[in-house]
């Protein structure tokens, strides 16, 4: 039996798209770091559920607990598989606070990392291009309402 093509293998990272409403719209969480700006994720191991381990990502980057699953625990979006396999899962959750406090993944300087509440227009400026789906599909479920 031959192993599978390494492009083959999925490789899911798990993240959640933060999101605030300041009383007048509302604004999502962007995290800048070595490689360019995001939204908070970890890697997916084996036997982990991916929910989970995004929630944990984005409580450990940026010290916000108390995000709410406003729009169902199963309202996710997936990017296109990158040439690696690398895909990233990215769930919806609303935080009431817009208190972030960020925290450095180990091997990382803090000075080096940074973070905004932006809106879904300043996200197109400054989120990569394999994010795109991504924050038309977060938008579509704002404009849509929770649920």
């Amino acid at each position: 039996m031959t192993p599978p093509h390494p492009s083959s293998r999925k490789i899911l990272s798990c993240g959640i798209v933060p999101v605030h409403f300041d009383g007048l719209r509302y604004r999502l969480l962007a995290l800048r770091g070595s490689k360019g700006w995001d939204f908070p994720k970890a890697l997916l191991a084996d036997g982990q559920d991916p929910l989970q381990v995004a929630l944990a990502a984005a409580r450990e980057a940026t010290g916000l607990a108390e995000l709410q699953l406003s729009w169902g625990d199963d309202a996710f979006r997936e990017t296109i598989a990158f040439d690696d396999g690398n895909v990233g899962r990215y769930y919806l959750a609303q935080s009431k606070t817009s208190e972030v406090v960020l925290r450095a993944p180990p091997g990382a300087d803090k000075k080096d990392l940074e973070y905004r509440w932006i809106t879904p227009e300043e996200a197109e400026d400054i989120l990569p291009p394999r994010l795109a789906l991504i924050l038309d599909w977060a938008t579509e479920q704002l404009a849509a309402g929770a649920s």
